[in-house]
């Protein structure tokens, strides 16, 4: 799966990282590696608890896709 991100200069130093598809998924680092690091990090856990929160009906056909 490919999630776009962007990384913005903070004023204090390092960068923010967010992504755009996932509305509150943010976070930086000092630099663009590291912030892009802890983007990822920050990706899949909301990514897992999205996944977490989602009830199924006891007669749903659970199958995974690529995207």
């Amino acid at each position: 799966m490919k999630i776009r991100v962007v990384l913005e200069p903070s004023e204090e130093g390092g960068y923010t990282v967010y992504a755009p598809s996932l509305p509150g998924c943010i976070s930086e680092g000092e630099s663009k590696e590291e912030a892009l690091v802890n983007i990822r990090e920050a990706i899949e856990l909301y990514l897992e608890s999205v996944e977490d929160d989602t009830g199924y009906n006891p007669n749903a056909e659970i199958t995974h896709i690529a995207v």
